[in-house]
């Protein structure tokens, strides 16, 4: 059974309480992603938005607006006289030819950024790890949220440091952290990821090219490979030690 379908099925007719936001097409995104993220709304499931308002304790505003995003993230997909329903989720083949991406873009943007690297860059680096020191250990959207945040901004500031502005959007167009994160995470997961950062941001902040483009394919590669169980059913996946 997949980490996201061990959430209560019960749990889908219940009312979600919104986090308390100042903008409330905010607080629906979120709560709109969370549901997608943990399976209660599964894959190639139907948006019914009445219902969802309901749920949500919203009007259709700003679940709608909500509803645009996620498209743009690719979690849901909008079909004429259909309308939304929840986008499947990466297949072998959909994950294996991201990495293939990642392993052109990433590589070579570490690279660039220790090639020019500042001390101002090597600080927001440091800053950014700072923000993530410790993997959550549950497997909820809720759980592992900032992680996912940590990650996806730590990758999009290789690309900045980098330079190549088409290159940035390119990368970011595949929101690769949310999809992969939606097959499967676990603890273990988080804390090898964050190691390996690690060992990226100090290769680029000394500013050797060869290393920085080492330990970000290092880092793609151990990625890949934690994911790849996810197909065969062995979720072989180390926690720590």
């Amino acid at each position: 059974m997949r980490a996201r379908e061990r959430v209560s099925a019960s749990s889908r007719n219940e009312r979600v309480s919104l986090p308390r936001r100042q903008n409330l097409a905010d607080n629906v995104y979120e709560a709109l992603k969370e549901l997608i993220m943990d399976g209660i709304f599964p894959q190639g499931s139907r948006v019914n938005l009445d219902k969802a308002a309901r749920q949500l304790q919203v009007s259709q505003s700003p679940l709608r607006e909500a509803l645009v995003r996620l498209e743009s993230e690719g979690l849901v997909i909008k079909e004429p006289f259909r309308g939304y329903s929840t986008a499947p989720v990466l297949s072998k083949r959909e994950l294996e030819d991201l990495f293939e991406f990642r392993f052109v873009v990433e590589p070579w943007a570490a690279a660039q950024a220790a090639a020019h690297i500042t001390d101002e860059g090597a600080g927001l680096l440091t800053a950014e790890m700072a923000t993530f020191s410790e993997a959550p250990s549950g497997t909820s959207y809720h759980d592992y949220r900032g992680m996912a945040l940590h990650d996806a901004r730590l990758h999009d500031l290789v690309q900045k440091l980098a330079g190549n502005w088409h290159m940035r959007r390119a990368f970011q167009r595949t929101h690769c952290h949310l999809h992969i994160l939606r097959l499967y995470y676990q603890g273990g997961m988080g804390s090898a990821a964050l190691r390996e950062h690690g060992l990226i941001v100090d290769a680029i902040a000394s500013g050797d090219r060869d290393a920085a483009a080492a330990a970000m394919r290092a880092h793609l590669e151990a990625s890949r490979d934690r994911l790849l169980p996810v197909f065969t059913g062995e979720r072989q996946v180390a926690e720590d030690d």
